[in-house]
């Protein structure tokens, strides 16, 4: 490798695999790529900074916006009165919460959470507490587990970082996201780890902020998929309303409607109550 990857093993001790990765691919690709070619990238979620990580020379930056009329179809709720996910008694008030927010709006739920563990004590803390059916990311796989999502209006999937982007479940059967916490990345990841390093004492607004800003837009984006959707996406961390950085993460996201107050999640779903199951 070259004195700029950074190389680690993972896999199972009967099957180990060698990993090797670029710590900046900047300065390859502008070497190798955009000086003879002409390039569109696009996406609903593009990362702050991308054409600096990317070693783009120059280039136009446009916004075109957006088909949905999300102040009118999502509302976005932070759960303020819950503990900082660092305490202990986060995880306790967390299932409660969720079990409170499926129950109003009648089932119909994604949950989305950061960690394979998380998912599984919320499943396990949940499901005795709803009358709806909970499916996990460990019941089917993937394209199964969707369509029976999908086709039982009123069930919830519990799932992880898989299903932050690149699941589509237009209509009521997806009213409500629910996401554990921001997601930043896990402090082990080697080649995170390298870039912080890389950093130095810039990491987290370098490094951590902008991929957890870009994470939990596209975890987000999970609930408006068409014209017609509403809903709304219940983030479960504190922090999105107090931390410093909060603005940095709010201002990656889908304008919609804001607030704090359950009293306006449970007006909004309301109507969710009236359609068939």
């Amino acid at each position: 490798p070259a004195a700029t990857d950074v190389t680690w093993v993972e896999g199972p001790d009967h099957a180990p695999v060698l990993l090797i990765a670029a710590v900046d691919v900047g300065e390859r690709l502008q070497e190798r790529l955009w000086g003879s070619v002409t390039a569109v990238l696009t996406s609903a979620t593009i990362p702050p900074l991308l054409p600096k990580r990317l070693g783009i020379p120059g280039c136009r930056e446009l916004d075109v916006g957006s088909p949905f009329d999300y102040p009118a179809q999502g509302l976005l709720y932070c759960a303020t009165h819950l503990p900082d996910p660092r305490h202990a008694d986060y995880e306790r008030a967390m299932h409660a919460e969720l079990s409170w927010l499926i129950a109003t709006a009648g089932g119909r739920t994604m949950a989305l959470f950061t960690s394979w563990r998380a998912m599984q004590a919320a499943a396990a803390a949940v499901q005795p507490k709803v009358p709806y059916r909970v499916l996990t990311q460990a019941d089917l796989p993937k394209p199964a587990l969707v369509e029976s999502f999908t086709r039982e209006e009123s069930s919830c999937l519990f799932a992880t970082m898989g299903f932050w982007q690149g699941v589509d479940v237009p209509g009521p059967a997806l009213s409500l996201v629910v996401i554990d916490r921001i997601p930043f990345p896990r402090p082990d990841e080697p080649l995170q780890q390298a870039r912080r390093d890389r950093a130095g004492s810039a990491a987290f607004r370098v490094v951590d902020l902008p991929r957890a800003a870009t994470m939990l837009a596209q975890g987000v984006g999970r609930l408006v998929r068409s014209g017609s959707d509403t809903g709304v996406v219940a983030i479960l961390d504190p922090r999105l309303a107090s931390a410093t950085y909060r603005w940095e993460l709010v201002k990656a996201l889908p304008p919609m409607r804001r607030t704090r107050h359950r009293e306006e999640v449970a007006a909004f779903l309301a109507h969710l109550h009236d359609r068939p199951a």
